[in-house]
């Protein structure tokens, strides 16, 4: 096999310059696929200092964990970007939590890249939990809400 280490050096050039975390490229039937793991975030509760035998106050307490991404109703992110709740920034968001949707229904909108891609419900059901806020980044796999 002949490899092109030049083009792999410059797909991982742009996965630095662009902060993505993988690039696959196509030319007839070769194809050149570059990745790194992305970044490994850990929150860690951060709890006031006081009485350490004091019971922790109800709102310290986490009314629902956060679902892991094997959650049957979990709708992950298919890519890196910017995700948008609405369609735009004057108009109501697409779904809220508790609404119902359909097949198809449009949950969020990721920009990446210049490109607004529409993010479309797999199942129907209700939106139990909404895990992103409006006009943040996103990554690829991030769990963005749970429907139910």
């Amino acid at each position: 096999m002949n490899i092109d280490k030049d083009a792999i050096r410059e797909l991982a050039e742009l996965l630095n310059e662009t902060a993505l975390t993988e690039i696959e490229v196509a030319d007839g039937n070769r194809k050149i696929r570059v990745a790194r793991a992305a970044p490994t975030v850990t929150n860690v509760p951060i709890f006031p200092i006081g009485d350490p035998g004091a019971p922790m106050p109800a709102s310290m307490t986490l009314a629902h964990p956060v679902p892991a991404a094997n959650h049957p109703g979990a709708v992950m992110s298919p890519m890196v970007g910017t995700a948008y709740l609405s369609p735009e920034p004057s108009k109501p968001a697409f779904v809220s939590k508790g609404s119902r949707v359909n097949v198809g229904d449009t949950l969020v909108i990721i920009e990446a890249m210049k490109v607004m891609n529409p993010i479309k419900a797999e199942k129907a059901g209700i939106v139990t939990q909404i895990l992103i806020e409006d006009a943040r980044p996103v990554e690829f796999g991030d769990i963005l809400m749970i429907i139910e």
